[in-house]
């Protein structure tokens, strides 16, 4: 026999979800305001620029047409003009320094996070931000200068024996045909993207949580494993924000 209790009403006050209100003090507010501030003074000076520039061009782009994306020539007596030549130069030039600058600057990172300590650290992280600060220029100079001389000899071995695939194939070559090429042009670009990208996710790496790192050790990981589980997928969105840095500084300095 079972016997069923009746179930009793609450007496209480009914409970009800409360809203949490963050108070902020007028220092923050400030400091809200002023960021707030600053990210639309950004975007409205880009977006005046753009506008002038495009008020510039409006009386070209009248003439030119759509031509002007496909035209490899540039005569403005004819109206024969287009920027397709400086525009395929500009992306085949950052494509190569993303490739070599992306392997580099990630195995730079993870080097000093992980492996790299004491001194050799210190050293290395203030040599990635010297080398982020130093000026364009520079690095031309040190391409045309010292770079060039020595890279020739890689850039026939690449054309010799990888020249039947097209991005590989030199017509001509001659020894102005090797060395004004899109090639050593992406090795200078990439040494000055690099540093950028690195910097980013060496920040990146450092942030992530010892609580997970140490867990990984504890579950019989390796480093790289730890690497490989923790680090790099806590670190994603640096690597992306490093490579879009890069990538805009590539396609800038070209």
């Amino acid at each position: 026999m079972t016997t069923t209790l009746p179930e009793l009403a609450p007496t209480g006050p009914k409970a009800e979800a409360r809203r949490i209100r963050a108070s902020f003090g007028r220092g923050d507010k400030v400091f809200r305001l002023s960021a707030y501030a600053a990210g639309l003074g950004v975007l409205s000076i880009t977006g005046l620029v753009g506008l002038f520039l495009f008020a510039k061009a409006s009386k070209a782009l009248r003439i030119a047409g759509f031509s002007f994306i496909t035209t490899q020539t540039w005569n403005t007596d004819t109206h024969h003009f287009g920027i397709a030549a400086v525009m395929a130069g500009t992306v085949l030039i950052a494509l190569v320094a993303m490739v070599v600058s992306i392997p580099l600057a990630l195995g730079l990172s993870l080097f000093i996070c992980e492996i790299a300590k004491g001194w050799i650290q210190r050293f290395l992280v203030s040599t990635v931000d010297l080398m982020a600060a130093v000026p364009s220029v520079v690095y031309g100079l040190w391409g045309f200068e010292i770079l060039q001389g020595h890279v020739i000899g890689v850039s026939r071995w690449i054309s010799t024996w990888l020249g039947w695939i097209p991005i590989f194939e030199v017509k001509g070559g001659s020894l102005t045909e090797y060395s004004a090429s899109t090639f050593i042009a992406g090795i200078v670009v990439s040494m000055m993207a690099a540093p950028i990208m690195c910097a980013v996710m060496r920040e990146a790496f450092s942030q992530a949580p010892a609580g997970e790192r140490e867990g990984a050790y504890a579950l019989g990981a390796t480093r790289w494993g730890m690497i490989r589980s923790v680090v790099l997928p806590f670190g994603k969105g640096g690597i992306i924000g490093g490579v879009m840095l890069g990538l805009g500084r590539a396609l800038g300095e070209t």
